[in-house]
């Protein structure tokens, strides 16, 4: 049965050990971030993974992200990382910015299409983090859309396309920033931005500029 948490006027972040668990075990879970919904799971769950692809109707070479709490969570799932790639993660983390980083053998290939690179996000929303934090595993989480629609900013449009479909739904509102992150991929030591958000081209190679 579909529980909802309905935390538009009060979060009480306790109660988020229920969905994380069910994350953790396997569940499918509609949750908030700062930047959009996301429809998470256990990012270690091959079969989980695949039923989000099912449910989003989502192409299966389209790589899924994966979100974390902490630095400890990024150094499970990736490999060989840069000093430039720690740098943009300690300027815009927590934040609405995705990086691209090589994957560990740890992280299912049906997350990455079978890519031998990772998209990873430190989201700064306190029910977000909190959430990945409680279910211990790093959440593997698109936003919360059918592909091809608009990303899910408004439980009301997100659940006339899940309603019954998922363990557990997050109401948090209308989300707070309402555009994806910025993705970036760093090669030879240069980032290119593949997505543009609400960090901007200017604002990545300013540090790679400082040379501090």
């Amino acid at each position: 049965m579909q529980k909802y948490f309905d935390f538009r006027n009060n979060i009480d972040l306790e109660e988020l050990k229920e969905p994380a668990k069910v994350i953790r075990n396997g569940g499918i879970v509609i949750f908030p971030t700062e930047t959009v919904y996301g429809i998470g799971t256990n990012g270690f769950d091959e079969k989980s993974i695949k039923k989000i692809y099912e449910l989003k109707r989502r192409d299966s070479n389209k790589p899924i992200s994966l979100l974390v709490s902490n630095m400890e969570m990024v150094e499970m799932v990736a490999k060989d990382i840069s000093d430039l790639e720690y740098k943009l993660m300690r300027k815009f983390w927590p934040g609405p910015f995705t990086i691209i980083l090589k994957k560990k053998s740890i992280v299912p290939d049906i997350l990455t299409s079978n890519g031998d690179t990772v998209g990873v996000r430190m989201p700064s929303g306190e029910i977000a983090k909190k959430l990945i934090e409680y279910a211990e595993v790093p959440i593997a989480a698109p936003s919360a859309n059918i592909s091809g629609k608009p990303s899910g900013i408004d439980i009301n449009d997100i659940m006339k396309d899940f309603e019954g479909k998922v363990d557990c739904i997050i109401d948090n509102g209308i989300s707070e920033l309402g555009v994806a992150s910025t993705i970036v991929k760093v090669v030879d030591n240069i980032p290119y931005v593949l997505r543009e958000g609400i960090i901007t081209k200017e604002q990545i190679e300013e540090v790679v500029n400082n040379k501090k």
